[in-house]
């Protein structure tokens, strides 16, 4: 059996067990590649006409009825995750890398300081200081277990800082740029939740009836810690219209549905009107 051909069964299986994807595949064929390749240690370009040993397709197997059986993720049974070409450790002390933030990045006006609120695996800190060549990096998070999972993604680069804070608990000074992608997740929308969402944890989804509790919080403290002119952009997943509901007069642009950024007054302090 070639690669190729054990990918398209792999997809075959996941199809008949409808399983449910969104955690760095969004289909069956791309999750089956996902698995077979970085399960086997291969490139995404690999020559999908090599033949696959009998280990191989062994350790493949294993794999297949984790994620069927367990309905586990593919990104934390290979313990790690892609975004914007750019490969992380995860495990099931954080979320699964999937930020929407993380291609706007580049878009936006280059800081000197950046903070990343509820920093998780830390994927949007590392995306920043790539991004952002000379900015020191902030990156926050209440749990223990997320910073530590962080700390490997951020490995040796002196310019990212991890801080145990609850938001901006923790959190002195001031910053050209705050990234958020915090818990957004509504209570009813939780109780809806496929079976792969319950293996990330709940803390780092869970956010209350409307999905914003946390994203209140963000918007109340963010003026004290933004420069003139600096920007916050905060993730809200399907809550575009719970955000504009609440804070209609809020000057908020939306440069997709699910990312908002509030710039800050540019002089005479912050401004929210």
């Amino acid at each position: 059996m070639t690669l190729e051909k054990l990918i398209e069964q792999t997809e075959r299986r996941f199809r008949a067990a409808q399983l449910h994807y969104g955690h760095g595949t969004g289909n069956a064929h791309d999750e089956a590649a996902f698995l077979v390749l970085r399960g086997l240690g291969l490139r995404f370009d690999q020559d999908l006409a090599l033949p696959v040993t009998a280990l191989q397709s062994k350790r493949v197997e294993s794999l297949v009825r984790k994620r069927i059986r367990k309905r586990i993720p593919a990104a934390y049974l290979l313990k790690e995750a892609w975004l914007d070409g750019e490969r992380f450790y995860v495990d099931q002390r954080t979320i699964i890398p999937r930020s929407h933030l993380a291609f706007l990045l580049k878009s936006l006006p280059t800081p000197k300081t950046v903070l990343d609120l509820c920093t998780g695996s830390g994927c949007l800190a590392v995306l920043a200081a790539r991004a952002f060549p000379l900015a020191l990096v902030t990156a926050a998070d209440v749990s223990p277990g997320a910073l530590a999972v962080a700390r490997i993604n951020a490995g040796r680069n002196r310019r990212i800082r991890l801080v145990r804070s609850d938001l901006f608990e923790r959190i002195e000074g001031r910053f050209d740029l705050i990234v958020a992608n915090p818990p957004y997740v509504a209570e009813r929308a939780m109780r809806a939740l496929p079976a792969e969402f319950r293996h990330e944890p709940a803390l780092a989804l869970r956010a209350g009836r409307d999905g914003l509790d946390l994203v209140r919080r963000i918007l109340a403290a963010a003026p004290a810690h933004l420069n003139p002119g600096g920007l916050l952009a905060c993730e809200v997943g399907d809550g575009r219209k719970a955000v504009e509901a609440a804070y209609p007069r809020l000057p908020l642009a939306w440069p997709q549905d699910e990312v908002f950024i509030w710039r800050a007054a540019r002089t005479g302090g912050a401004s929210r009107s």
